[in-house]
């Protein structure tokens, strides 16, 4: 099985209030991008990993990122102005004698590879695989009035992360026709399912956060400090 991953990292630190651009905010000792991506570079199926930056970062994730900390597989993309832009420019990048692509949020970075290995046999069986969570609050449908509808059974609704999984001409597929027809997505298997593909769920973690608010970096601080202790497994 030959793996590309695909990695976007064009995100602002707005929601973050930062001046420093989401995936090199420092967290621990390392940038954060450069956490995720050390961790995808370990995992034997992973022949490439294809990053998208913003056309201004390429100098800064080249130097700053990729030769700092020597992740051979990684190669630079530039991205778009939405995530799904960022992801297409990388999709369209990856070699021809790929098999399978990983697409994973290059500001999670406690992906692990137990997970990542879970997926990939997964998708080898189903085609798309993708890392969710069941929700723990309760949901509430509400309507444009702002009443509440109903309640829906919460064990039937699962949060959606990366990794998730393709075999790659579905993928590109899925992709193609989505250009075609002008749907911006936030998630790729959303994608996949609009062409009649059911992706198969695989139980993610809770500590594998998307770090997009000051919150969740603090969260993220204190999950680096728990793994130096050896004291919790993330």
């Amino acid at each position: 099985m030959r793996v590309a991953a695909i990695v976007p990292s064009a995100g602002t630190g707005a929601r973050l209030r930062s001046r420093i651009q989401k995936p090199y905010i420092t967290l621990g000792d390392k940038p954060i991008l450069a956490r995720t991506l050390i961790a995808l570079s370990k995992n034997k199926d992973i022949a490439e990993i294809w990053v998208s930056v913003g056309k201004d970062k390429l100098n800064k994730a080249r130097k700053e990122i990729i030769e700092k900390y020597n992740i051979k597989k990684a190669r630079l993309v530039i991205g778009g102005k939405e995530r799904s832009d960022s992801v297409y420019n990388a999709l369209r990048a990856v070699s021809g004698n790929i098999d399978y692509v990983l697409i994973h949020d290059g500001i999670r970075p406690f992906i692990t590879n137990e997970l990542i290995e879970t997926l990939l046999r997964e998708a080898s069986m189903f085609r798309a695989a993708v890392a969710a969570v069941p929700v723990k609050p309760t949901l509430k449908f509400v309507g444009k009035d702002g009443f509440i509808k109903n309640t829906p059974l919460r064990k039937y609704f699962w949060e959606a992360q990366t990794p998730q999984v393709f075999k790659k001409d579905l993928i590109e597929k899925a992709y193609k026709i989505a250009r075609k027809k002008k749907i911006i997505a936030t998630d790729d298997s959303s994608l996949v399912e609009r062409i009649g593909v059911k992706p198969k769920i695989v139980m993610g973690s809770y500590s594998n956060i998307k770090i997009t608010t000051r919150e969740d970096l603090e969260l993220a601080k204190i999950l680096i400090e728990k793994r130096r202790n050896k004291c919790y497994s993330v």
